[in-house]
């Protein structure tokens, strides 16, 4: 299954577009649509600054590059597109890893499964976990994605 123009736009929404780098709130330097590594595998950092075209070049690389790490769920579009955009967020490892996969793999129509979406609103900041209101929002976007038939 591939993303679809949902995913990337739920994406685009909640990243945000900076063309020059910039400390996300979790403290990691970050560019284009929430971007923290170079297609080579190096690290945004302090200072750097790219065109448009580069960001939209690393967004398609990082969105396809996440899909292909969601295992096979029966998942339907919508399912799919929140989960991959719930991934370019917190990391597939954390995804594959998370209760929310189990309770997806048993049965992707779950109606707990907007509860494990809502568990994933809190960020690093200063040394402590903190629920950022950003986050609040976009998994209720994607949970209201997930859920859309």
């Amino acid at each position: 299954m591939k993303p679809s123009t949902k995913a990337i736009n739920l994406i685009k929404e909640f990243e945000g577009l900076s063309l020059q780098s910039y400390l996300c709130p979790a403290g990691k330097w970050t560019i284009g649509y929430g971007t923290t590594r170079w297609l080579d595998g190096k690290p945004i950092e302090a200072g750097q600054t790219i065109t448009m075209d580069t960001a939209e070049k690393l967004l398609a690389h990082n969105v396809e590059a996440f899909a292909k790490r969601i295992p096979d769920l029966n998942l339907n579009q919508n399912q799919f597109d929140a989960i991959v955009s719930f991934c370019y967020n917190i990391g597939a490892w954390a995804f594959v890893n998370s209760t929310m996969h189990r309770k997806i793999k048993a049965n992707p129509n779950d109606s707990g499964i907007r509860k494990e979406f809502m568990k994933w609103t809190k960020a690093r900041k200063n040394g402590k976990m903190v629920e950022l209101r950003g986050l609040i929002r976009r998994r209720q976007a994607e949970a209201d994605l997930y859920e859309k038939k």
